[in-house]
């Protein structure tokens, strides 16, 4: 016989020992199609300038509006909405991209798997 093998399978694993990992990847697997589901459910909402620019992001990180107070509305500063506008999406960005770090990390148990 090998060395490292017995007759119970490779390395004295047994055959249980490898079901039951292949079931705990598989229930992991679930959960984060769960997760990923929800997470793709949510909105996530920023503002900038003190809320007259407002982003709206989905959780599949889509910017699906954008809502700017009239009064920022200055045809001689059109720099200062544009640089509220990107403030607003990005922090909208960052909230979507931490709460998915977050659950998965939750899932993954702190494994630093790249999703």
């Amino acid at each position: 016989m090998a060395k490292g093998f017995n007759s119970r399978g490779m390395g004295g694993m047994g055959g249980g020992g490898m079901n039951n990992m292949i079931r705990q990847a598989q229930k992991m697997q679930q959960d984060m199609m769960r997760a990923q589901e929800e997470l793709e459910s949510k909105t996530y909402t920023a503002g900038a300038g003190g809320g007259v620019v407002t982003a709206v992001v989905s959780g599949k990180k889509e910017l699906t509006s954008v809502t700017i107070d009239p009064e920022a509305v200055d045809p001689d500063d059109v720099e200062m909405l544009q640089d509220l506008i990107v403030a607003a999406v990005n922090e909208a960005m960052r909230q979507a991209n931490e709460d998915a770090a977050s659950q998965m990390s939750k899932l993954t148990g702190g494994l630093n798997l790249p999703f």
